[in-house]
């Protein structure tokens, strides 16, 4: 008899996006899935930013992610960040990039956010191996909140012009003419105030101070010369927007079915700026360890993080238990070349071994 199937088998991905333990980043996945019908990941294993670019192009209407391997991509820089993200927005798929993090919490954190690459900045998902311990999730965790915090706040500063309101008229020269060298006078303090309007984020409570007044005092100067004087204002304010990290359940993204599917994606909202991490549980290549008791710790660690962890990097579902709602990315997919048959396209002599799509 065949072993019973978790109720998320049976379950469709819009139902799946409604339940309580989804995480927002994972409410989107699901509905993107729903509207463009495609659950594909495309892996753009290609060593230049032109031929990244072209394979993107030509498969994105057709997938919901596409994995890189940026560290392969011979000329990585910023111009190839803005062209992915700029096709990623206009075909409407999240990306993935496969970098397999496998260090102690510190040096992962450096990784995903640092160096040449700055994953954090551009890739929605990643992923990693749990070998380290529990601590490789919590420390990406939280240098991916960073980044989000980070893109979120935006700093803006304006500066004005303008003279004393003294009339020259009302007051003769004359009569300061006798003002001690050492007069500590000073301009109004109000005049050189940093104002700082702060707002409170609702994810974490946690808002931003207040700037102190800060005064400019001229010593020993003359009213004459103080009067020559121009007051400029500097005010800076920062401005700090939320995105949601608690489920809403409310039908954010259309109504379904509509019309056609370009009528659904043009309701979809972008993008939202989230991160969010794939374990690697199961392997694909031929003698790989990530068996047992491994694959198990994987999917317990997962479910004390379930905000950040989206799923995982596995040859089957591994959702078991009531509650479970992980979505599962299985690698080795692929279709042979036309007129290959039988076990001819099996694995690529490499230890990859290949599984059909059905």
């Amino acid at each position: 008899m065949a072993p019973k199937r978790h109720a998320t088998y049976h379950t469709s991905y819009e139902d799946r996006a409604a339940l309580p333990s989804t995480s927002p980043l994972q409410i989107y996945l699901l509905h993107l899935i729903a509207l463009k019908k495609t659950n594909l990941c495309v892996s753009a294993d290609v060593s230049t930013t032109a031929e990244l670019l072209s394979v993107a192009e030509e498969v994105g209407d057709s997938i919901c992610i596409l994995k890189t391997h940026a560290d392969i991509i011979d000329d990585w820089g910023d111009r190839t960040v803005r062209g992915l993200r700029e096709v990623a927005r206009r075909k409407r798929f999240l990306i993935f990039e496969d970098r397999k993090f496998g260090d102690i919490g510190s040096t992962v954190q450096k990784q995903y956010t640092s160096g040449p690459l700055q994953i954090a900045k551009w890739a929605e998902i990643t992923n990693a191996h749990i070998f380290p311990g529990p601590a490789i999730i919590s420390s990406l965790k939280a240098a991916a909140q960073i980044t989000i915090n980070t893109y979120n706040s935006t700093v803006s500063t304006e500066i004005s012009g303008g003279t004393p309101s003294i009339d020259d008229d009302e007051t003769s020269d004359d009569e300061y003419d006798g003002i001690p060298a050492d007069d500590h006078s000073s301009i109004n303090p109000e005049a050189w105030t940093t104002g700082v309007i702060h707002a409170t984020s609702i994810e974490n409570g946690v808002g931003l101070t207040n700037g102190d007044a800060m005064g400019l005092s001229v010593h020993g100067a003359s009213q004459r010369e103080r009067r020559k004087l121009s007051v400029i204002s500097l005010s800076t304010t920062i401005h700090t927007t939320t995105e949601l990290r608690s489920p809403t359940h409310a039908p954010a993204f259309g109504t379904f079915p509509e019309p056609t599917q370009s009528d659904a994606l043009a309701k979809l909202r972008p993008t939202p700026y989230l991160r969010g991490l794939l374990l690697l549980a199961e392997m694909s290549s031929e003698g790989n360890l990530l068996t047992g008791s491994y694959t198990q710790q994987c999917l317990d660690m997962a479910r004390k993080q379930p905000d950040f962890v989206l799923g995982f990097i596995a040859q089957h579902s591994l959702n078991s238990e009531d509650g479970d709602n992980f979505i599962t990315m299985t690698p080795g997919v692929s279709l042979p070349p036309a007129g290959t048959e039988g076990d001819a396209w099996k694995g690529d002599g490499k230890g990859q071994q290949y599984n059909d799509p059905r």
